[in-house]
């Protein structure tokens, strides 16, 4: 079962009742209550799977690139959400939102960082902590790029957001020496 978004188009979050979910979507209550708590957890069901979905993209397709993320595949899906967004907010949930969004990232990131010879040799610590950056600002340039009208195509943004990456990872590299981690 899958949220209707279509309700949330006409209807603030929080006064979206249980019983519209289910008619929309066809089901009675005692099959909904059976795989479901509320519709919050519905809609965080449906959000884990985007995320998962979404974060494995790379991973999944077996991607040849350099890219780390599948950024303008994401932002591409984003700008055809854009009232999601607003939902987020309304309902209070958009930092819960970036919160499951930068784990599922994370995880996925660390991942493509391990297959990709040019990164191979960054200690799995280092990856970890790298990748959960990296996570962390692909959601705020996402962020970034929402509250700033979505001028740049997703390409443009897939751009800069690995020219990031790859400048950390290089940067480090090329430093002199270990960083101490404490």
């Amino acid at each position: 079962m899958r949220f209707p978004l279509g309700v949330i188009q006409k209807k603030p979050f929080g006064t979206i009742t249980v019983q519209q979910v289910l008619d929309r979507a066809g089901i009675g209550r005692s099959t909904f209550y059976a795989h479901y708590r509320d519709k919050d957890d519905l809609f965080l069901s449906d959000l884990e799977d985007f995320f998962e979905l979404m974060s494995t993209l790379l991973l999944r397709h077996r991607e040849t690139t350099n890219r780390v993320a599948p950024v303008s595949e994401l932002f591409a899906h984003v700008a055809q959400m854009r009232h999601l967004h607003a939902v987020l907010i309304a309902a209070d949930t958009l930092r819960d939102f970036v919160v499951m969004g930068q784990e599922y990232f994370a995880r996925a990131i660390h991942r493509r960082l391990g297959e990709l010879s040019s990164s191979r040799t960054i200690a799995p610590m280092r990856r970890t902590a790298m990748a959960h950056a990296f996570a962390g600002a692909l959601l705020s340039l996402m962020s970034w790029w929402i509250d700033h009208g979505a001028s740049a195509s997703p390409e443009e943004m897939d751009d800069l957001y690995h020219e990031m990456v790859w400048s950390a990872v290089n940067a480090r590299s090329a430093s002199s020496g270990p960083i101490p981690v404490t």
